[in-house]
């Protein structure tokens, strides 16, 4: 055999092996662990700081702003192998494309979308710190930078923030769709920027130096026991807006997004920026974060009908004429047990929908929204459809079911709150129902989904809460 031949079966074997590289690491959070962890067992003795400075090389997160707080990150360190580059180049490099792809995104076990580059820009911000419980560029790396992009250059007439979108698959995520018409900063960097706030103050505080991949899997991929979120842990990412909410008000954020944009124009040799303008863009910002708050602090994470897996509505919806003065509360029955992750109630939603349809002959599943035990709240009907809920007040109010039979005992006191305090509070702030809202147990609902007598009570004692 001449070596010619020699040469390209080599080059073959090298190409499928990159290939193959590629194609076993999907978009998947869980994969991305992986990935980590494959580079971490090459060099068992790298830091994580180095590892991350590795990875920031291969998707060329290294412009001037990244550099003013973290260091080069062309400058020492090895090549990571072609394969896994290529890989980590696709999965960082955040980008939305004109047919509304969303590149450098992942898809989480909570069932949540998360943009990565901010995400590891303020765990490496954290590794790096010199006082204990403070990170140099935390802010700014996260979420403060992009949400001055933001505020600042998003016209009225332009929805500034918040587009989310939907997976090809779920089980090996490969291209992330927006939903809605893109905006200057996605539902994804969002999410991405919170952890990464979230972790990187976690890690600067910490004693312990953890592995990159540890870090990552404790905090995504914990898995819930029979409490569910009433015994979890309280660093997971199920927890993310209380712990974000808990860590940064929103006149510091204001701050922190002022500072981010007076810092882009120097690095960019403008001059500095005088009294006058600075006010005016503290304004603009103040203003506009006002939405931010609303939608990533006061609202719960909603998990939209195309990722649990919605069949389409049948006919025509017809429209709620908004505000509404009512949320009608009620218990699934069947399924009867709690669902403890995104793939079990994202499984029961579509079988309560199939039910719904096919034996009740609905048009869709009657619930507005379910309340599930892993953390989320999912999209039935939502905020603008009629729901089939509650007989003869359909058109007056949300119905909100928890998914778990509640004749003889309580939902979850997370679940609850979540309900309570949080869904109810979106509403009043969207404009979508009163701010004397009540919150009623309807036992003339729909047959076996009303409360039992102490869910009943619970619920009575609630009203409150709207007044």
């Amino acid at each position: 055999m001449d070596k010619g031949w020699w040469k390209l079966t080599l080059a073959v074997m090298v190409l499928l092996v990159s290939t193959y590289a590629e194609a076993s690491f999907s978009h998947h959070m869980k994969d991305f662990i992986r990935a980590v962890k494959q580079i971490e067992d090459e060099d068992p003795d790298s830091d994580p700081a180095a590892v991350l400075k590795r990875l920031r090389r291969a998707a060329g997160l290294n412009d001037a702003f990244i550099q003013y707080f973290l260091p080069d990150a062309e400058t020492g360190g090895s090549e990571l192998p072609a394969n896994l580059s290529e890989y980590f180049s696709k999965v960082l490099h955040h980008r939305v494309l004109e047919d509304a792809k969303e590149e450098g995104v992942v898809l989480t076990p909570d069932g949540t979308t998360v943009a990565l580059g901010p995400l590891l820009l303020g765990i490496e911000a954290g590794f790096l710190s010199k006082t204990r419980g403070t990170a140099r560029g935390l802010y700014q790396l996260t979420l403060a930078k992009d949400l001055g992009l933001s505020l600042r250059h998003g016209s009225s007439g332009t929805n500034r923030l918040g587009s989310d979108g939907c997976w090809d698959s779920l089980t090996s995520p490969k291209v992330f769709t927006l939903s809605d018409e893109p905006t200057l900063l996605t539902t994804a960097q969002v999410n991405g920027g919170m952890d990464g706030m979230i972790l990187g103050r976690e890690v600067s505080a910490s004693s312990k130096l953890l592995k990159l991949s540890i870090l990552l899997n404790d905090y995504y991929n914990h898995q819930l026991d029979s409490k569910g979120m009433d015994g979890a842990p309280r660093l997971i990412s199920r927890r993310r807006r209380e712990n974000f909410k808990a860590l940064l008000l929103p006149p510091l954020l204001a701050r922190q997004v002022v500072k981010s944009v007076e810092l882009q124009e120097r690095l960019a040799g403008h001059p500095m920026m005088e009294v006058k303008n600075k006010k005016q863009l503290m304004a603009v910002v103040k203003e506009g974060l006002k939405k931010f708050v609303h939608v990533y602090m006061d609202c719960p994470p909603i998990i939209s009908r195309c990722m649990w897996g919605a069949a389409p509505y049948i006919g025509t919806p017809t429209m709620l004429s908004l505000p509404l003065s009512y949320l009608y509360i009620h218990h699934t029955h069947t399924p009867s047990q709690p669902c403890l992750t995104f793939e079990q109630c994202s499984a029961d939603m579509r079988s309560m929908q199939r039910f719904h349809q096919e034996d009740r002959g609905w048009d869709d599943i009657g619930y507005s929204f379910v309340a599930g035990d892993d953390g989320n709240i999912y999209e039935g009907r939502g905020w603008l459809w009629q729901g089939a809920h509650t007989s003869g007040h359909n058109s007056k109010g949300y119905g909100v079911s928890f998914i778990g039979d509640y004749t003889t005992r309580l939902p979850s006191q997370n679940s609850m709150r979540l309900v309570r305090d949080q869904l109810a509070s979106c509403a009043v702030g969207g404009g979508r129902l009163v701010s004397s809202y009540i919150l009623q147990g309807h036992r003339d609902a729909v047959s076996t989904s009303c409360p039992g007598d102490a869910f009943y009570a619970e619920i009575k004692g609630w009203e409150h809460y709207g007044k």
